[in-house]
């Protein structure tokens, strides 16, 4: 009735009561089989070692490490490498692996790289960056065969992590190698540039500018020396050409000797005293002796070319005596020549200064007005060479950091790999395991007996008790027979005793009619 109504546990355990065979029979033979069918599956060993990552000796404040890769993915990229072809071909042919399954060479790598399982160490202690260790395993249908296996495996690992970390830090000391060639050259090359504009605008750089102005300032000040000394000089020349005219030229009668300067002698005069007066007045109170004397001779030097204007004008203008010294002169006409000669060379000399000064003062004022421009592109080319220094200093830092690194795993001190348990000989096999099998049979029987039982009572349509005849008819029962067996077993029983009966009757009529 299952399936055809609702059932209570009255209902599961009159069917319990009526099929537990059922259900028993496959719960007792199925684990049988199971483990029975162990033994004719091939066993698998596994052997199984695990690895230490130990850390870099030399902290990382003083000597950083240049593999900054993860380690999850080192494994994995490791991992790859050691189930490559040529790593696993000759580990299958120096051991014989997988030689009675009747397999390629490929087949075998297939079945060897399922045999090999990385597994990571997760531990709350260690490094929060990475892994405390990790267990390598490998299975095979020989204890002592998976053991050596294993072993090799190990070594390719702690093997493939040491050539890994010496490569990459090899690698990073080569680019860095290059990449300091290339900035030394662009370094070189812009110090080239910032000593040819050095050269070519010597005294115009920026630092210069005050220097400059100092100077220009000084050179302005010797001129202005040079200039007042030359005036000087040149109204001396002129007063001793007039001594030399009054000495040279005759004088008359009505007029006498005169000690009269030419106007132009005076006028030139005037304005070197005048001049002299002004520097005086500008560095000097007026009470000071020396401008005294200069204003004085500025009012009797006016007075005289006043009196020389006002005076009538000469018949016959004056000619100049020649300086050149000559045998009939006096020997105070050739003193004044003589006099006349030097003061020609000094003035000649201060020209050559006063052109020397001036020729200074235009070219630094032309490098004061030409600094903004120089400012400009020396401020570009120490932007570069600063640039390039820096760029050449960092690679520098780095190119001793990636030498120290590379050191340091070429002495072995960096990240290693450690052994900490060796492979062990397996005890048993992990695969097939009996009670595993054992457990399955058992459950697999009692799945199998209870889904029989299910089937047979749900195809099963008897009345057995009211609640059944309700399902079907909704009426009530009236009444209940006890169930005395089944109905043609009872007709056979009295079929066969009537039978019996008859042919014991038939017996005694035969036995009676004889004897009679």
């Amino acid at each position: 009735m299952l399936g055809h109504r609702a059932l209570n546990v009255e209902d599961y355990v009159a069917i319990l009561k009526r099929r537990w065979w059922i259900i028993a029979l496959p719960t007792v033979v199925l684990p049988i089989v199971a483990v029975s069918a162990t033994l004719f599956i091939q066993p698998l060993y596994q052997s199984q070692t695990t690895v230490l990552i130990d850390q870099q000796k030399v902290p990382e404040n003083f000597v950083k490490s240049v593999v900054s890769e993860d380690l999850d993915s080192r494994l994995a990229t490791m991992k790859e490498q050691i189930e490559s072809r040529s790593n696993l071909q000759p580990i299958i042919e120096r051991y014989n692996l997988y030689a009675n399954q009747h397999l390629s060479m490929d087949g075998r790598i297939d079945l060897a790289r399922q045999s090999i399982d990385i597994q990571g160490i997760h531990s709350e202690i260690a490094r929060s960056n990475g892994l405390p260790g990790f267990y390598i395993t490998f299975k095979a249908n020989d204890p002592h065969t998976a053991q050596q296996v294993c072993g090799e495996i190990t070594s390719l690992f702690t093997g493939a992590n040491l050539q890994s970390r010496a490569a990459a830090a090899e690698g990073t000391t080569n680019f860095i190698k290059e990449q300091l060639l290339d900035a030394k050259r662009n370094l070189d090359d812009q110090d080239q540039k910032l000593e040819e504009f050095q050269k070519k605008y010597f005294g115009m750089l920026p630092g210069d500018e005050g220097n400059n102005v100092n100077v220009l300032s000084s050179l302005n000040t010797q001129l202005e020396s040079v200039n007042q000394q030359l005036n000087n000089m040149e109204v001396q020349r002129s007063f001793a050409e007039s001594m030399l005219n009054n000495q040279t030229q005759p004088t008359t009668a009505s007029t006498g000797p005169t000690t009269a300067l030419p106007p132009q002698t005076q006028q030139k005069e005037l304005e070197a005293l005048q001049k002299q007066e002004a520097d005086l007045a500008a560095h000097y109170q007026p009470e000071y002796p020396d401008l005294k004397e200069v204003r004085r001779k500025i009012a009797d030097l006016q007075k005289q070319i006043a009196d020389a204007a006002a005076a009538p004008a000469p018949a016959a203008p004056a000619t100049p005596a020649s300086t050149a010294p000559s045998k009939a002169d006096t020997l105070a006409v050739q003193q004044i020549k003589a006099g006349i000669h030097a003061q020609d060379m000094q003035i000649q000399a201060k020209k050559a200064e006063q052109a020397r000064l001036q020729a200074q003062i235009g070219q630094y004022q032309t490098r004061i007005q030409s600094s903004p421009e120089v400012e400009e592109e020396s401020k570009q080319l120490n932007r570069d060479y600063q640039s390039s220094l820096a760029f050449y200093n960092n690679l520098l830092t780095q190119m001793q950091n990636a030498k120290e690194a590379t050191d340091l795993e070429h002495q072995q001190e960096g990240e290693q790999f450690q052994v900490l348990d060796e492979p062990n000989l397996p005890d048993g096999p992990t695969y097939p395991k009996r009670n595993v099998f054992a457990t399955g049979g058992l459950g697999a029987g009692l799945a199998l007996g209870l889904l029989v039982v299910a089937l047979l009572e749900y195809k099963d349509t008897a009345l057995r008790t009211e609640r059944d005849i309700w399902a079907f008819t909704q009426l009530p029962t009236l009444a209940i027979i006890v169930w005395s067996g089944d109905v043609a077993h009872v007709e056979q029983t009295r079929t066969s005793r009537l039978k019996r009966l008859f042919s014991r009757k038939k017996s005694k009529e035969l036995l009676a009619d004889a004897t009679g």
